[in-house]
């Protein structure tokens, strides 16, 4: 067992990770000496530098801190980080105490009360909505998000009350969310995905089954509405639904949408709380705020200051985030790389622009998510009007014999489709018909969003 009290270093590899980052900013704050190597110079690492961290991008055993002595020195890295990476083996021979994000993550989160946030799509707006709540009420929070927080500019929050709550995503990626034992837990999705490390998605669901079975039997399971949990936690455990829309245990009626805004009811085990207002548009994000406050509520959040926090919330970076609103333009850039992310995020634009046309622009994350899910990606893209195609953005794996992003694109059905590669993007985009611009994908195609925003604003009068 890690004890804190005793270290004075932290070592990051893998530093600018959303995740790992968090880390960092929380050993920071606590007074340790923070430093970590990344494969890449981002506005996240950058960020950490101008904290007081130091980071450089090159692996070199020569710049690992000198005088950090194995004793009072720990090592956190990523499993995104290859097994013959220099700087990793060096510190494994030399004797230092090295852990998974997720294994430091759980150590710190066993420590207080955890709501922890899983799901293999839209944790990262549950956990980043349900910390918002409880900051903005006197329950208050700590909180480790997988995301940055539009309304605290950041993926670290610090209690300001000594609030024994803590909120944290719980990443099914490499089963890290086992090392998590929370007070409580939201479950939104089980799809397949990750099945280079699970396999099958039989063994996907296991995996949620057993996160969910470690969740403190008087605490609270919530899980969206029709998961398929197996039925002795449902017994030993106590646990509730949601929906979008019921029968469920939480669920939204009377919804509206007013000049942008949603109004909804809530109704909840203890009764309806009316007239809730949520700022953040997608009917998938409604759906994400059940669950929130849920939670929220169920950690002693009153539903008037649920009416409060709500309307304030901001959302998080690339989770449906609107760059350019014109008559002729709008441009919306979304960090959706699973097919089921893809058709909610294509709805909700659907939902909120009604007969305007799409175009949606995706950059595929993964030669075996592409060659796992051809068929899903294909389906989801087939709901928007024009179809823009991007090589597959490889992130830790090496290419695949026959997987490219033309395994998706010779499967979607519309013919208004294109495939071009990132250096062709912008050009490209000075074609686009007027309407919604979508761009979606997990790598880098944040990236051209300002370059394609500007082609855009050159073609609008506002």
């Amino acid at each position: 067992m890690l004890d804190f009290n005793t270290i004075q270093n932290v070592y990051f590899l893998g530093i600018g990770g959303i995740g790992m980052s968090a880390l960092a900013r929380f050993f920071n704050h606590s007074g340790k000496k923070v430093a970590g190597y990344d494969r890449t110079c981002t506005d996240l690492t950058n960020q950490l530098v101008s904290e007081g961290i130091a980071v450089h991008y090159t692996d070199d055993p020569a710049l690992i801190p000198s005088g950090w002595d194995p004793g009072n020195t720990l090592v956190v890295f990523t499993p995104a980080v290859p097994a013959d990476h220099q700087e990793l083996n060096v510190l494994k021979n030399s004797g230092f105490s090295i852990h998974k994000r997720a294994e430091v993550l759980g150590l710190i989160c066993r420590a207080h009360k955890t709501i922890a946030i899983a799901g293999t799509h839209g944790k990262t707006s549950v956990t980043t909505m349900t910390a918002h709540l409880l900051k903005s009420s006197t329950v208050d929070c700590s909180a480790f998000l997988g995301g940055i927080s539009k309304n605290y500019g950041t993926n670290l929050l610090l209690s300001e009350t000594n609030s024994d709550w803590v909120v944290a995503e719980a990443d099914e990626f490499d089963r890290s969310f086992l090392h998590l034992h929370p007070q409580q837990a939201v479950i939104t999705a089980m799809d397949a995905d990750h099945l280079d490390i699970y396999g099958t998605h039989e063994s996907v669901i296991e995996s949620f089954n057993q996160f969910a079975s470690q969740v403190a039997p008087d605490g609270l399971l919530l899980i969206k509405n029709g998961l398929p949990i197996n039925p002795e936690i449902l017994q030993s455990h106590r646990c509730l639904t949601y929906s979008l829309h019921g029968p469920a245990d939480f669920y939204a009626v009377h919804i509206q949408l007013i000049e942008g805004a949603y109004q909804f009811d809530l109704v909840t085990p203890d009764g309806i709380i009316e007239k809730l207002v949520l700022n953040y548009p997608g009917l998938m994000n409604i759906e994400n705020s059940i669950a929130a406050s849920a939670m929220a509520l169920n950690a002693g959040m009153t539903p008037d200051e649920l009416r409060k926090g709500l309307p304030e919330y901001g959302g998080v970076k690339r989770r449906f985030d609107r760059h350019l609103q014109t008559p002729e333009f709008v441009l919306i850039d979304d960090y959706a790389h699973h097919p089921e992310e893809l058709k909610a995020t294509i709805l909700s634009v659907r939902d909120l622009y009604p007969g305007r046309k799409i175009t949606g622009v995706f950059q595929p994350h993964l030669y075996t998510r592409t060659r796992d899910f051809a068929d899903g990606f294909a389906a989801s893209l087939d709901l928007v009007d024009q179809v823009v195609l991007l090589d597959i953005y490889p992130a830790r794996e090496l290419p695949i014999e026959g997987v490219t992003s033309e395994v998706i694109f010779n499967k979607i059905q519309n013919p208004n489709k294109i495939l071009c590669n990132k250096t062709e993007l912008v050009g490209l985009s000075a074609t686009f018909d007027q309407g919604v611009i979508l761009m979606m994908g997990a790598g880098d195609i944040e990236l051209l969003v300002g370059p394609v925003k500007q082609k855009l604003m050159e073609r609008t009068h506002v």
